[in-house]
């Protein structure tokens, strides 16, 4: 399994915390990187960006559906209980906001990478079998957590 660097990994963390920090108004930790190899579960919002350039891959945010309800909320300023499309629309932006902070991220260490338009879905995403991949959870707020996958080509 090919690794990734961590100039490769840290431009997703920043924009991560800064992003998500600033549109809910929240705490945001990073925690330690593994491995991830099981799917994501039926319960379980996913964005799926994919990266060309300097840097090619896929990253893939894992948001449990409770916290993207809470994250939606904390956007909107207003509670959420469904995930319909307002909220989904709310939270696959929020993705794409990480992604565009990333790249600025990665232009400022002049690493050239393109983003591609996220795609969301919620419930069971299998992980690529044969992906090189990281996997950093990131906990919200203090006590909820979601995660960033990095899969390199």
């Amino acid at each position: 399994m090919q690794q990734i660097k961590a100039e490769y990994v840290n431009p997703f963390l920043m924009a991560a915390r800064s992003v998500v920090g600033m549109a809910c108004q929240v705490e945001v930790e990073i925690q330690k990187p593994y491995i991830r190899t099981e799917s994501y579960g039926e319960d379980t919002v996913t964005i799926a960006i994919g990266i060309t350039g300097e840097f090619v891959g896929d990253t893939v945010i894992a948001i449990p559906l409770d916290v993207a309800l809470f994250l939606a909320s904390c956007m909107m300023m207003m509670p959420v209980t469904e995930f319909d499309e307002i909220p989904k629309s709310a939270i696959s932006e929020l993705g794409n906001m990480i992604m565009g902070n990333a790249a600025t991220f990665f232009s400022t260490q002049e690493i050239g990478v393109d983003i591609t338009p996220p795609t969301m879905k919620q419930g069971v995403y299998e992980i690529p079998a044969k992906a090189a991949g990281i996997c950093i959870p990131l906990v919200v707020n203090k006590d909820k957590k979601m995660e960033i996958s990095i899969y390199t080509s």
